[in-house]
C-alpha cells in the first residue's frame, strides 16, 4: 500500500452513490506535504518524458499541479470553465462533463500558452469517467502540442475513465486506483499497482 492509499484509508470518506471524500487533504484544505510527496513520485514516473508544461482543469486539479510544477521546473497552464474579459485573442475549447457536479461546461485555454512546442503532463486530482481528460487532451491536440503522460491522484477504477484513456494509448499513472467502495462499512478496496 503506497502513502495516498494509506491517507485515503486514514482519512477518506465514503458516501452512497460511489463518492469518496478527501477534501480534508486533497481537493478542499490541502495537505502540501502530501502532494509535494505526489509531485514527487510523479517526477520519478516521468523522469523519461520531455515535459515542460503542466495542464490541469480548475478548480481542484491547481492547487496540485502547481506543487507537482515545482518537481519539473515547468509553469502550470489550467482550462477555465468561463470565459472572462481578461482572456484575450483566441482559445480552445472543450466541452466538459463533470462527474462530480453532473452538468456541462465549456473549458478553454488561450493559444497564448499553449502551442505546438509544448510538451504536456496532464495532472487532476479525480479520474472517474474520463470526460475531463478527454477535453484536455482535445485541447492539447487541437494547439498542436504532445500529452506526455497523465498523472491522476484517485482513480476510480470501477468507472470507465482509465480504461478509455489507456485504451487510447496515454501513459496514464494513477497514484491509488479504487476498485470499490462500501459506504456503509467506509472501506475502500484498491486495485495492486507495481
Amino acid at each position: 500500500m503506497n502513502f495516498l492509499e494509506e491517507r485515503i484509508l486514514k482519512d477518506g470518506i465514503v458516501k452512497e452513490g460511489n463518492v469518496l471524500k478527501v477534501d480534508s487533504f486533497l481537493n478542499h484544505q490541502m495537505d502540501i506535504d502530501l502532494i509535494n510527496e505526489m509531485g514527487r513520485e510523479w517526477k520519478r514516473r516521468f523522469a523519461d518524458k520531455n515535459i515542460n508544461k503542466i495542464l490541469t482543469i480548475e478548480a481542484s486539479g491547481i492547487g496540485i499541479a502547481c506543487i507537482v510544477a515545482q518537481h519539473f521546473g515547468v509553469p502550470v497552464v489550467f482550462a477555465k470553465k468561463s470565459k472572462s474579459i481578461n482572456i484575450a485573442g483566441d482559445v480552445y475549447v472543450a466541452e466538459v462533463e463533470s462527474f462530480t457536479h453532473k452538468n456541462t461546461n465549456q473549458v478553454i485555454v488561450s493559444k497564448s500558452f499553449l502551442n505546438e512546442e509544448d510538451h504536456v503532463l496532464l495532472i487532476d486530482d479525480f479520474l472517474a469517467n474520463g470526460c475531463a481528460l478527454q477535453g484536455l487532451i482535445s485541447i492539447v491536440h487541437e494547439a498542436g502540442a504532445t500529452v506526455e503522460g497523465i498523472g491522476i491522484a484517485v482513480e476510480k477504477g470501477f468507472q470507465t475513465g482509465g480504461k478509455i484513456i489507456r485504451n487510447l494509448g496515454y501513459d496514464l499513472e494513477s497514484l491509488a486506483i479504487v476498485d470499490g467502495m462500501n459506504a456503509e462499512t467506509g472501506e475502500v478496496y484498491f486495485r495492486k499497482q507495481d
